[in-house]
């Protein structure tokens, strides 16, 4: 028999405090974070990180059980980039089954109040995040992040992201009064008892990606869950273990709270039977939320009658035009680009550089001295071999090794990618960034996504030039984050153009310690939804508010 510990209404009180600080974080977009990122003893208990490895070695070789029907095989698709065997076995999925047990939990979950279903939420987050540990060794392992992003991107960050879901949906069902008594006056006073209700739209099914399984998905599975949708969570084959980490812990929550722990359930696949398709067709699903690949994304787009919610490729530009701290400038690209190996979708790729040089410090700095800082600052960076581990991490994929090997056989290429050593991981697959130049013409080269740790300086007429360019690119192509440098008035107000006509978020003078891959929950919008890159932003009342329906109840009074 399962014991009800705390309902969701409990919960919700326990809750409050962190709940009224998210509304009024997004309200402000001030820094908050309600899940410390410092991996400390001191923040998470001295033992925190020993049991949270060890959570981790529990699980390699072992069946992963959740409560939810499958097939009765088992399926085991993750391979560490680091090359440690993982061998963790999987529930196959039955989808019929599966999706049959999510209407039916989802019924009851429906119909609790939103403040039950969101006490249920920021219950699993806490619970999430005394995992972080646990969390961090399933990231690293499956996507190759080093440990210490791994802990705080599929950590702490992701649950900031996932809380900065709730208060945005909390808010938009909170607007919509429970009843009301309209009064119209006139001859014959009309009167009608007016009562509404806040209907969930169906199952939503959660799309995730190889890179970033938490980060990415945290969003719309919390924000389809805390509106009453049933949530069916499909990882990536390669990145399965956190989202499974994930749902089991939900599910304990949702049980201990009295609900159908099937309202979140996993759908596992593997490469040669993908499931991803055959579930975005079933009329069941009423919401998709998906981070990947273009391709895919645009067929989802397309084809899917449910309401889609992506993330997709984009390639992000940076006019350099001038500076006055060109090391410093060096120094900042040679970690955005060089951090995760290239593989995140807010790294850039494309440098325009105008083929006389810029101005730096007040000094005329040629093409290829910009060029040899850029290359002098990423060979700095990497020169000790811990550093580097720490800060490139591994390679995810065969196909990403592939497309490095390609580049690097191709003319301009001024930095080759080259294989490093990990001293912790001798097996890691590690590959410095490569850099090329190209010249504008070249589009073919550069104007499409080069995922992994490859840069292109691109030789442009000048500054318009680059604009010109790096608009296009936005429009066509799709971007995430863009950065221009400058110490014109007037080339800032033109990249500022950039920025609006193509959609994307703009970075100015990026030098110091912070990075344009970093997005911080409650004040960046990731994503703007305004270019092929992805229809949504995280996170924005557009992304929460049409997750659910106002069913209203007319009823005439004499």
């Amino acid at each position: 028999m399962t014991t009800t510990l705390a309902s969701g209404t409990d919960l919700f009180a326990r809750h409050r405090e962190t709940l009224d600080r998210a509304r009024e974080a997004i309200r402000t977009r001030a820094y908050f974070s309600a899940y410390p990122e410092s991996a400390s003893g001191k923040v998470y208990g001295e033992t925190a990180a020993a049991e949270g490895k060890a959570a981790f070695e529990a699980r390699l070789g072992r069946p992963f059980v959740l409560d939810q029907p499958s097939t009765g095989e088992s399926t085991s698709t993750e391979r560490s980039p680091y090359g440690l065997p993982l061998a963790v076995q999987y529930q196959a999925a039955d989808v019929d089954a599966l999706l049959a047990a999510a209407v039916q939990a989802g019924a009851a979950w429906g119909a609790a109040s939103p403040e039950e279903r969101v006490g249920v939420a920021l219950e699993a987050l806490a619970r999430i995040n005394a995992r972080s540990f646990e969390m961090a060794h399933a990231a690293m392992h499956t996507t190759g992040q080093a440990f210490m992003m791994a802990f705080q991107a599929a950590g702490p960050h992701a649950q900031d992201r996932a809380l900065e879901a709730i208060p945005y949906a909390y808010n938009e069902m909170a607007r919509i009064p429970a009843s009301v008594t309209w009064e119209k006056p006139g001859k014959e006073t009309l009167r009608v008892a007016k009562t509404f209700r806040v209907v969930p739209r169906g199952i939503d099914l959660t799309i995730g990606c190889s890179t970033f399984p938490t980060w990415n998905a945290y969003p719309g599975l919390f924000a389809s869950l805390v509106t009453g949708n049933a949530v069916v969570v499909k990882p990536h084959p390669q990145a399965v273990l956190p989202l499974a980490i994930t749902v089991e812990v939900l599910q304990g929550v949702l049980r201990e709270a009295g609900f159908d722990p099937r309202v979140v359930t996993l759908a596992v696949d593997t490469s040669d039977r993908p499931l991803a398709k055959v579930l975005a067709q079933r009329s069941e699903v009423a919401l998709i939320d998906y981070t990947g690949s273009t391709g895919f994304g645009d067929w989802l787009e397309e084809n899917a009658h449910a309401l889609v919610f992506t993330e997709k490729a984009g390639v992000n530009g940076v006019v350099i035009d001038s500076t006055n701290d060109l090391s410093g400038m060096a120094r900042n690209l040679a970690m955005s680009l060089s951090l995760y190996s290239g593989q995140m979708c807010t790294t850039p790729q494309n440098l325009f550089v105008p083929k006389d040089g810029i101005v730096a410090g007040g000094e005329r700095v040629s093409f290829d001295a910009v060029v040899g800082a850029l290359v002098g600052a990423i060979d700095a960076l990497l020169g000790e071999p811990a550093r580097a581990a720490g800060v490139l991490g591994a390679i995810a994929t065969d196909a990403t090794l592939h497309r490095i090997d390609e580049e690097n056989a191709k003319p301009g290429v001024v930095r080759k990618s080259a294989a490093a050593a990990n001293p912790e991981f001798p097996d890691a697959r590690v590959r410095t960034p490569l850099v090329a130049v190209v010249d504008a013409a070249d589009r073919e080269r550069y104007e499409r996504e080069a995922f992994g740790p490859i840069a292109f300086v691109v030789r442009t007429a000048d500054t318009d030039e680059s604009l010109r360019l790096a608009t296009g690119e936005a429009q066509r192509e799709g971007a995430i984050t863009a950065i221009v440098h400058t110490t014109d008035d007037a080339v800032l107000a033109k990249a500022e153009g950039w920025a609006r006509d193509g959609k994307v978020n703009l970075a100015v003078n990026f030098t110091g310690s912070l990075l344009v891959n970093q997005s911080a929950a409650f004040s960046d919008y990731h994503v703007t939804g305004g270019n092929p890159s992805g229809n949504a932003s995280l996170t924005d009342a557009a992304f929460v508010a049409n997750r659910f329906r106002v069913i209203e109840t007319r009823t005439p009074l004499a």
